[in-house]
Order: structure tokens, then sequence, then C-alpha cells
């Protein structure tokens, strides 16, 4: 052991740090699952004095990820293959309007560049070493790595004993793209100034999309093979086989109902109201909203002055139709097969259109069963008609909302930057929450009943570029809400198995013993979602400029808006597991960081303190951030780390703030190699002395030249 104190000759108040490892009885290091996710480890081990005068054995380790580099690159491949099959889908669906053909340019330009930007970034992602896994803040503006996070690390402290506690904390440089810089802001801003444009897009889901492609498939079979099987009728009808004529006709109807089955869905009715919506529509062309001899409006699509309010009924009476045609013909056949009609059929028709042709006997079945295929085939035709206008109306929306809606490419890359880097970040710190409570019931039944919570601490000011890095950070957070993970069972316990997959749906491995021990939900693919939380405080000498002279508005509002969300995570969280160790204590909690948040102090950082105390509560996950994850970060895991020391195991007050200075000078989140140590507190002031009077030498050797050049 060594260390610092002030009383060489009392060993019972010396603060120790061991250098060698140490090993717990209830090490987790050695589970695949946390081989697989950190690399790269540097431990200290520290002894403390605790109130009763015992010591207290401290482990600290900082580890790297491959995540920091296997996720990104998997995203970036997803994104592609998602940007090539959109550009695919608008690319096959035919001749439209010259209005929507326009939209479909820009969204084939659109996603042409990204693909473009992509493909390369993945190129040179591809060519670093396998083994990578970091990027030092150096390189946090170079463009093939706009989608890995900055000095992202896992800071974890083990508490021994006989329980052995750890607590984790991941730490990583605000997920902000620095490569496109904040000029203009940051995600916030820039797409503040796109929301004017997307109240031209209907928002459709990708699955809705999916079910409008499937649809028009469906309908690209089903007509051609209804019209195949009308046309072998007439023809079997020649022969006057009823056997014959009767097995085409079974085969007519199943089709038949198929179609009327398909062209039902609600989706398409509801496309034609938002059709109607934009311009009240009358007739659809069936490659999309053409009719040269009707007027346009200003967005390119037709619509018909006579009739001006949505007809409901419209839709229904074009496929039912179809079904009346198919009954009208089942009737003619049975007659022409000299069965009776016992009752008169509820869908027969009364119209003229559908009327039966009851001629005499020595009227050919072909000539008697004609008129009713023709009709058949017109009502199908109508029906397909409206049915692709409608599901191209969707798949180019969601297209373009996905796309040009979300404004530029740039913006939209640089969501998708963002987003990577707190994706790994958060993916990270759940694969490390989700090993420590394997063995607990009440954690597993949390993931799938709520959830599980992310609590991101924010340290950036709101002064110059940093307003952008946190414009970025909110954004990206957000999105994070519709990342959901699903736990499998893992092939091998080779790291490659074990790493995550990542869609919007994360699969996270687990070897088969720890699988074989999750609740049934969790084995039957329950997905978890995420509840990701930003609370942010500014702490640096730029935000005392940004109180004092500039607008601290954007950390107020971002710190109000996370709160009530982490409210209704909590009240869900209580309403589902009522009985849960320490839930009936958050209120309590969050009470005090609702008076936190009113007190309006200037870098209050007892917001931080606050959220981060209920995150562990409800055995959240943790991650801090400041712009590069190195003085302010290690300074803040630092401290939270002696307060739960304190807090939670009896660390000796008096010997609170040698702990600190002893985890901070030795501490592994800020190795030489990662960044500088943290500064001792007497450096300023003497840096400050040294700085100044060299600048006052300085100035008085250039006002002694400048007054001996005017003499001479």
């Amino acid at each position: 052991m060594e260390g610092e104190t002030q009383e060489e000759d009392r060993p019972s108040q010396r603060l120790g740090l061991c250098d060698s490892l140490h090993t717990s009885v209830h090490d987790q290091e050695n589970s695949p699952t946390v081989r697989a996710v950190l690399c790269s480890r540097v431990c200290r081990v520290y002894r403390f004095q605790t109130n009763d005068q015992r010591w207290l054995l401290v482990r600290e380790q900082m580890s790297e990820t491959p995540l920091s580099f296997s996720l990104p690159k998997k995203l970036i491949r997803m994104l592609i293959h998602e940007l090539t099959n959109r550009s695919q889908e608008v690319k096959e669906l035919g001749d439209l309007s010259p209005h929507w053909d326009e939209l479909r340019l820009d969204v084939l330009d659109h996603c042409n560049d990204l693909l473009r930007c992509y493909q390369e970034t993945l190129i040179e992602l591809d060519k670093l070493s396998a083994s990578s896994c970091f990027k030092s803040s150096t390189s946090k503006s170079e463009q093939h790595l706009q989608f890995i996070p900055t000095n992202l690390h896992t800071q974890r402290m083990e508490v021994t004993g006989p329980d052995g506690v750890w607590y984790d904390v991941i730490t990583f440089g605000a997920p902000a793209d620095h490569h496109q810089a904040f000029k203009h802001g940051g995600l916030r801003r820039l797409l503040c100034k796109h929301t004017k444009h997307q109240d031209s897009f209907v928002s459709y889901s990708r699955d809705e999309s999916f079910r409008a492609r499937e649809l028009l498939d469906s309908l690209a079979q089903l007509q051609p093979l209804i019209f195949g099987l009308a046309e072998e009728l007439l023809s079997i009808s020649l022969e006057m086989s009823p056997a014959r004529l009767k097995q085409i006709l079974d085969s007519l109807v199943y089709q038949t109902e198929q179609f009327v089955h398909a062209v039902k869905d609600e989706l398409v009715r509801s496309a034609r109201q938002e059709i109607h919506n934009h311009c009240n529509i009358r007739q659809l062309h069936a490659n999309g909203f053409l009719c040269d001899n009707m007027p346009t409006n200003q967005n390119g699509l037709q619509y018909s002055k006579e009739e001006e309010e949505y007809d409901e009924e419209e839709w229904d009476r074009a496929w039912a139709n179809v079904t009346k045609s198919i009954n009208c013909i089942v009737v003619m056949v049975d007659r022409l097969q000299g069965k009776e009609l016992s009752f008169l059929d509820p869908f027969l028709p009364t119209s003229p259109l559908f009327s039966i042709v009851l001629s005499a006997s020595s009227t050919s079945w072909q000539e008697q069963l004609l008129p009713l295929v023709v009709t058949l085939r017109d009502c199908v035709r109508e029906a397909v008609e409206k049915a692709r206008a409608s599901m191209t109306f969707v798949v180019l929306q969601e297209a373009v909302a996905a796309s040009v809606g979300q404004g530029p490419a740039n913006v939209l890359q640089r969501r998708h930057a963002v987003f990577s880097q707190a994706l790994s970040a958060v993916v990270c710190g759940f694969m490390l929450k989700l090993q420590a409570g394997l063995e607990d019931p009440e954690f597993l039944q949390q993931l799938h009943k709520v959830g599980v919570l992310a609590q991101f601490e924010g340290l950036l000011s709101t002064y110059g570029e940093e307003i952008g890095m946190l414009e970025d950070m909110e954004v990206g957070v957000a999105d994070l809400r519709k990342v959901r993970f699903n736990l499998v069972e893992a092939k091998t316990e080779q790291v490659d198995d074990l790493l995550p997959t990542n869609g919007v749906v994360i699969n996270v491995p687990l070897p088969s013993e720890s699988f074989a021990s999750l609740p049934s939900e969790l084995k039957d693919g329950c997905l978890i979602p995420i509840c990701p939380v930003l609370f942010n405080i500014g702490i640096n000498q730029q935000q005392s400029f940004a109180e004092r002279f500039g607008d601290s508005s954007l950390q107020e509002k971002v710190n109000q808006q996370n709160c009530e969300c982490l409210k209704t995570y909590c009240q869900t969280l209580q309403q589902a597991l009522p009985d849960m160790a320490g839930i009936q204590s958050v209120p309590d909690m969050l009470l005090s960081l609702d008076r936190s948040l009113e007190a309006k102090k200037r870098k209050n950082v007892e917001v931080l303190w606050n959220a981060a105390m209920v995150c562990r509560k409800v055995n959240g996950i943790r991650l801090t951030s400041c712009k590069s994850a190195k003085d302010r970060t290690g300074m803040s895991v630092t401290l939270e780390q002696c307060v739960l020391l304190r807090e939670r195991h009896a660390l000796s007050q008096q010997h609170f703030g040698r702990a600190l200075d002893t985890m901070r000078r030795w501490s592994t989140l800020l190795p030489t190699h990662f960044a500088p140590k943290a500064p001792r507190r007497h450096f300023y002031p003497v840096a400050f002395l040294l700085v100044t009077s060299h600048l006052l030498v300085l100035w008085l050797i250039l006002s002694l030249v400048i007054l001996l050049s005017k003499y001479q």
C-alpha cells in the first residue's frame, strides 16, 4: 500500500492505493457477457476507513468496449440496406403525376447522397484493425468516425465484502456531430427549421408502408389471376361441361374472395381519406393521381370542383360491387346447370348493370355469362385502381417523410451519427446492467413489464459551440425511445456470438445457462423498452458567462421536460411493481428533484445528484458526458463514487475529502494516455500567477523596445 497522508505515523488513517489487481468472491468479470463487452481494462484498488474504524476495500476499473465500433458499423449497414430498399420501392411505383414524380426524384437524390456517404464511411471503418475499440477525443472531428462515440468507457467501482456491490457509470463524449460542427446550431435548431415543410406530408410508419407494399404485390398477383380464370370460365362454358365449369368457378370465387379481403384493409380507407384531405380527389389514375382532363391543386394532385366532400361509402361500394358481380356469376352458373333458385340471393343487385340475363334455352352458356364476366372485370379494375393509388400514396409519403421530410441529407446524416453514438453507449450500459441483475427476479420482472431507465448526465455549458452539442445530444437521447431490446440465446459463448445486433430492435445474446434462467416472457421474445432521460448542468467557466451574459433557457427546458418523463416512468414502475424494494422512497426523491429544478441556482449540481439517486434506486443505467469525457466527466464520476461510499458504505466523513483527492489523483478514468489527470486544487492560482508575471515582463520589454525605436 502507498499513499499520501498528513500523519504518516498513524496507519489507521492512511488512505492507500494498490496497483495490483484484487479478486473478490463475487467478481462478475469472468462471465462470457462481460468478457465480450469489455476490453483493455485498467484497475486500481483503494483502502478507505469507515465510521466504525474498519477498512473499506474498493476496486475501480475502467474499460474500453468493442461496441464503440461494432454497433455503429452494423447500424451503418442497416441504414444502407434500408436506403437501398426505399430507393427501389419508389422506383417501382410506376408512372406518377408531375408533382409526385418530382417528389420521387427528391427522395431518390436524398437516398443516393446518403448511400454514397455511408458506403464510403463503412469502407474506411473496415480498413481499421479488427481490435479497434476506442476513438480518442483528438479524432472526434474526423468524417469517417462520425458514427463512433468519443472516449467511450465503462467506469466500474466494486465495493468488496460478503455481497460484493458494483456501481457502473458509462462515460463518453456528448453524442454530437463534431465533423459538421455547430456553426448553424445542433439538431434541435436544424430540425425546427424544417418542421414547416412537414405539414404537406402525411406521417406513415414503416410498418404501414410495408403493408401498403404487400397490398400492391397482392393486387399485382390477384388481378391477372382473376381475369385469367374469368376468361377460362367463358372458354369452358362453350363445352357445356358442368363439372369442369364448377371447378373453374370455385377457383374464381376463391381468388375473388382473397382479392376482396385484401382491398378491404383499413389502411386503404384511411389513405383515401388523407388523399381527399389534401386535394379532394374524385378520380384516380391506376398509376397514381393522374387524369389529364381534371384541374390540379397547388400540390399537383387533381380534384373535382363538383364533388369536394368526401364520400365515405364510395370505397365500400367499390369492393362491394366485386362481391355482387361474382355472386351474379355463381347464380347464373347454377341456373345454367339446371338448379332452381329457391330463394332470392340477398346480394343479387337490382341495378341494370348487374341484371341476370335470362335468355332463351337456345342461347349459349357463354353468351349468358359474358356480360357478367365483363362486369366482374370492370369492378375489379375499378377497385384495383383506387386501392393502388391509395397504397402508392402511403409508400411515397412514408419515403418522403423518412428522407426529404427530415431535412437535407446532411441533417439526417447528422441525426443518424448522433443516434449511433448514443446507442453504443446505452447498449453497453444495458448489457452490464443485465448481467448484474440476472439473479434478481424483481429486476427481470421490471424489464418486461416497464422497461429500463437510461439517465444521461450532461455537463455541457450553454455557451458557444457547446450549445450545439447539447442540441445534438437532446435529439440523440430522445431518438433512443424507439429502441427495444430482445434477449436471445447465443449460439456459442464466443465473443462474436455474444455481441448484440441492432436495428430498431437490439438482439442481446445470452449464454444458454443465463438464458434458461430468464422469465418465460423474456424467453418468448417480449421486447424491453428503454426510457432515456437527459439532465444537463453546465459546470465550467463558460457556463458562468452563459448565466451572466447569455441564455440558459435550453438547459432549463431540457431538464424540465425530462423530469416529466422520469416521473412517468417511476409512476408506471410503482403501479406495475408496488412491492419492489425501495420503490416507496422514489416519490420523495422526485420531490427533491422538483425542488432543485425550481431553485434556479447557478450551476445547480443538485439536479444531477437527485436524478442520479432516482436512477440508481430504480435500477437504471447511468451515463455521464461532457465535451470529450475527460476532465469534467472525471471530476463528476469520482465525486459520485465517493458520495456512494459515504452514503451506502459508511466512508468516514473526515476522510471523505482525502478519499476524493486520492481517487482523482489515481483515477483510472484519467490515465495519461487518455486524458490529463485531474488538477490539484492549488494548481490554478499558481499557474495564473506564473502566466500573469510572464505576460507582464513581456509587455514591459515590448514597451521599452517601442520607446527606444522612437528616440532613435
